[in-house]
């Protein structure tokens, strides 16, 4: 079912302003998501805009007023996001992370009182726009078991990466730091197939290859799988995320946050935003960009049919293939069950 990025965004921010979200924070939500799905997450689009719909009906999340700064220096903010959308806080933390290393050459932002922002590239990809790095992170609901443990006590925690090279490209490295994220282990049992080893655990905290052990009462493991295949260092990450976020900013973390999918009270997610400015440092920054990109895609690959790809490689294709089309796919089932 092929939709085109206007209808999707237009049928999105409708969705929103019809249970009361401002037009100007519905049209934000509206293309952090719809570009989800452009770049092929399509776990992070419009698959998800029904929890943004209830977050707001319910109350749980706010529709009024505008995310503030609490406490700020020349390169750095705390902002008190109000809890509002996650793309409202978002879109106010990196935008100003931009403007303070358009000043001091580096701007760290750190957000309390967020909500589920869609994808993490969206927020760190705003600083090419400027040919500067950009960042993003945030904590979520606790979804990952630590290694050895059999508890959930960390969230997916995503890390985004964003540097820019000559004529358009760039490196966008935007991963969760959790093996696999949840949607796929969902999609899994819902067609009745094994997940691969190394991407849950069953409540023991053993691995399993059983989707249903991982989504009733296990959990997804960090990055690496087990501890023997590197684990350990998924869940380094996944606490270096939760450092920025929650513990920096005051937030909820860890336990703490409120389960996945229930919405008895506020998220108050912690979410952290950076912007770098190469012009501060060596010169010919872009340059070298480049030349590491090419260094990558140009070599032999192991397979002739899969070629050796960078961060954002995948995404970009997937774009194209969109560009062709003159649409974004979708499957049928997500449409009936949106509308």
């Amino acid at each position: 079912c092929l939709i085109s990025k206007a209808e999707v965004q237009g049928f999105i921010e409708r969705c929103m302003t019809a249970v009361g979200t401002k037009p100007h924070h519905a049209c934000s939500l509206a293309e952090v998501l719809v570009e989800g799905d452009h770049r092929g997450h399509y776990s992070h689009g419009l698959n998800r805009m029904d929890m943004y719909v209830k977050d707001i009906q319910t109350g749980i999340c706010a529709k009024d007023g505008e995310p503030v700064v609490e406490k700020e220096s020349a390169a750095t903010a705390l902002v008190d996001g109000k809890n509002l959308l996650g793309p409202v806080v978002g879109n106010f933390c990196m935008n100003l992370a931009i403007k303070k290393a358009k000043e001091a050459g580096i701007g760290w932002v750190v957000a309390y009182g967020s909500n589920h922002y869609g994808i993490a590239g969206y927020y760190a990809m705003q600083a090419l726009k400027e040919n500067m790095i950009g960042m993003s992170f945030t904590n979520t609901s606790p979804l990952v078991v630590p290694t050895r443990g059999k508890e959930c006590t960390l969230g997916t925690n995503p890390i985004s990466v964003a540097a820019p090279a000559k004529d358009g490209d760039s490196f966008v490295l935007d991963m969760a730091t959790s093996a696999v994220a949840l949607g796929k282990v969902e999609l899994h049992e819902r067609r009745g197939d094994p997940i691969p080893e190394g991407w849950g655990c069953d409540t023991q905290g053993k691995l399993t290859s059983d989707p249903k052990k991982v989504l009733s009462g296990g959990g997804l493991v960090p990055i690496g799988g087990s501890e023997a295949t590197g684990g350990y260092k998924g869940y380094g990450l996944g606490m270096m995320v939760e450092v920025f976020c929650g513990i920096l900013a005051g937030a909820q973390y860890s336990k703490h946050i409120r389960t996945w999918k229930v919405t008895d009270r506020v998220a108050n997610l912690g979410q952290c935003f950076v912007a770098i400015n190469p012009e501060n440092f060596a010169p010919g920054f872009n340059d070298r960009m480049s030349d590491l990109l090419s260094i990558q895609r140009g070599m032999d690959p192991a397979d002739p049919n899969t070629p050796v790809l960078a961060a954002g490689d995948p995404e970009r294709m997937n774009m194209k293939k969109c560009e062709e089309m003159g649409g974004i796919p979708y499957h049928i089932n997500v449409i009936n069950y949106m509308v």
